[in-house]
């Protein structure tokens, strides 16, 4: 079981966006027994909130639900829980990196750092741009995708 946490700041976009479309790249590849997959914030200001409308919609319009999600923090715990813990920008690898008391086994990384062009993933909650969230977050998790798929022999 290869078990992948992915980690914004609020857990109500990029995170659960990362979350539920790497669930469906997942199961259209038939590997949905061979994963976990879940997503948290580094912050305390969006617990208990589902997945912010815009970024809601822009998963339904590809076809991907996303009932049920309640935001929540990352633990200390979560290191030891999760294979990878997967976040969305600098600041978020920091913050990781301070909640799990540091990095000793190398499980914390960027997203868009598992393709030919790392970078942070687009933030829409002060852009606005879902679109370019979209882009980038399914960009990462085929990249992740493939390179989990590759080195687990899957």
């Amino acid at each position: 079981m290869i078990k992948v946490l992915f980690v914004c700041h609020g857990n109500i976009c990029r995170s659960p966006m990362a979350e539920f479309v790497m669930k469906d790249m997942v199961a259209k590849r038939g590997l949905s027994d061979q994963f976990q997959i879940a997503s948290a914030a580094t912050s305390t200001e969006e617990i208990g909130n589902p997945v912010y409308p815009p970024a809601r919609r822009k998963l339904a319009e590809h076809g991907i639900r996303c009932d049920g999600h309640a935001a929540r923090q990352m633990e200390r715990r979560d290191y030891q829980r999760w294979d990878y813990l997967i976040g969305m920008d600098e600041a978020n690898r920091r913050d990781m990196t301070r909640l799990c008391g540091g990095d000793r086994a190398g499980k914390i990384s960027l997203l868009m750092d598992w393709t030919g062009h790392p970078r942070s993933v687009a933030d829409p909650w002060y852009t606005g741009d879902f679109d370019a969230t979209w882009n980038d977050v399914t960009e990462g998790c085929e990249a992740l995708l493939n390179q989990l798929v590759g080195e687990h022999r899957l």
